[in-house]
């Protein structure tokens, strides 16, 4: 005779117990201060069954508990709110001659912020030696505060996959670049997991968990770098489609007769209003930046070509936030790198381009980002957070894949 068992075997409660436990460190995230009758009425999970895991969190140090309130209606309740003061999360962001690191604590606080000049010298082997010694004093650090790292997340110019692989960084001259396993290595195994994603992509989780627009379900991300990239989130998540090559939108045709890209076609949108289109030659990073800031000085001058320029830009950027409108339909689209300092004399030809051509009535909200350089590295410390609130939490159960 057979017999059949049903309901959850342990491996079940095990999965069914960390999914819990990542529910009720997301409320306590955005909602802190509050109680565990808030966690209970708010997520459906019984007061016993709340009370354990605020147990479980606390041992953890994830969470700790902040005193009386008596502004409540019945009696006074202990009070939540994130603690995590024992981990760190790290981000960072490979540039063409920079490398910019982020560390923060479990709610987004910066614990480190680090850009260092970097030359990656001639193959993926010697790069990799170096963004691992930089990683290595980050850690260090983070080491000698008593913190334990939860991860590290790496931020590449260029088309990452699903796996993290680095199919094409063109800037930096990577083909197929393992560089995920390969920093694994050079950091003789840490002990932490290491992430590798596109720089757009991280950003955009930067914005939507640390920016002015924190919260946003549907939002775009436009870096504004060598290269035009997106990241996009939509419903609440990144989207990085089948093969994780989305937001290609730097080498949407915009002009058949427009100038050649560094793709070999005409008119992309990299090349009509990338900032190649601003400063109309190509230059190394160190010398675009400054030459960012001559177009500056001259826009504020009002330099009646700098001007002109700077609204051909802004058109076409207009057209090419006008298609991803069309697409997706995000509430706000965040212009990032570059096009930071430019903003006031970009962002009224984009206004004017939206609205002749999104279709829709009522258009995105267009802002510059506030985040600074090292978006993308704060988005690869939010990358490893939202590993966490995922139910990877530390020293405790693993997530179910």
């Amino acid at each position: 005779m057979i017999t059949s068992t049903t309901g959850p075997q342990p491996a079940d409660f095990a999965d069914v117990r960390a999914t819990n436990l990542a529910v009720v460190l997301r409320f306590v995230r955005e909602h802190a201060p509050c109680s565990r009758a808030d966690i209970a009425a708010s997520t459906g999970l019984n007061k016993a069954t709340v009370s354990s895991l605020v147990a479980d969190l606390i041992d953890r140090r994830l969470v700790r508990e902040t005193g009386l309130t008596e502004n409540r209606v019945g009696r006074p309740a202990t009070m939540l709110v994130l603690d995590g003061s024992p981990y760190a999360a790290i981000g960072v962001e490979i540039g063409v001659d920079t490398v910019s690191a982020v560390a923060t604590d479990l709610a987004g606080g910066r614990l480190l912020t680090w850009r260092r000049a970097f030359s990656g010298g001639d193959s993926v082997s010697q790069s990799v030696a170096g963004v691992g010694a930089i990683v290595r004093r980050v850690v260090n650090r983070m080491a000698k505060e008593e913190r334990q790292v939860l991860g590290l997340a790496v931020a590449v110019p260029g088309l990452v996959d699903v796996q993290g692989t680095v199919r094409l960084a063109p800037n930096l001259g990577w083909h197929d670049a393992d560089l995920g396993g390969d920093l694994a290595k050079a950091l003789r195994d840490p002990g932490f997991p290491i992430q590798v994603d596109n720089d757009a992509n991280l950003a955009a989780l930067a914005e939507q968990r640390f920016g002015p627009h924190a919260g946003a379900a549907d939002l775009v991300y436009l870096s504004g770098g060598v290269g035009v990239g997106a990241g996009i989130i939509l419903d609440g998540r990144l989207r990085r489609g089948g093969l994780g090559y989305s937001g290609e939108i730097g080498h949407v045709q915009l002009d058949p007769e427009g100038p050649v890209c560094h793709c070999g076609r005409r008119g992309c949108l990299e090349a009509v209003a990338g900032i190649g289109a601003v400063l109309r030659k190509d230059l190394s990073p160190a010398e675009t930046q400054a030459e960012i800031e001559e177009v500056v000085r001259q826009a504020r001058s009002g330099d009646p070509g700098t001007l002109a320029r700077l609204t051909s830009v802004g058109t076409g950027l207009g057209q090419g936030v006008a298609i991803l409108t069309n697409l997706l339909d995000p509430a706000v689209v965040i212009l990032g790198g570059y096009y930071v300092p430019l903003a006031p004399w970009v962002l009224p030809a984009v206004h004017d381009e939206l609205g002749r051509r999104v279709v829709a009535p009522g258009a995105p909200e267009v802002v510059a980002s506030t985040l600074g350089h090292d978006a993308a590295a704060l988005g690869g410390a939010a990358r490893v957070l939202d590993s966490i609130d995922s139910g990877r939490l530390p020293g405790g159960l693993a997530r179910i894949p």
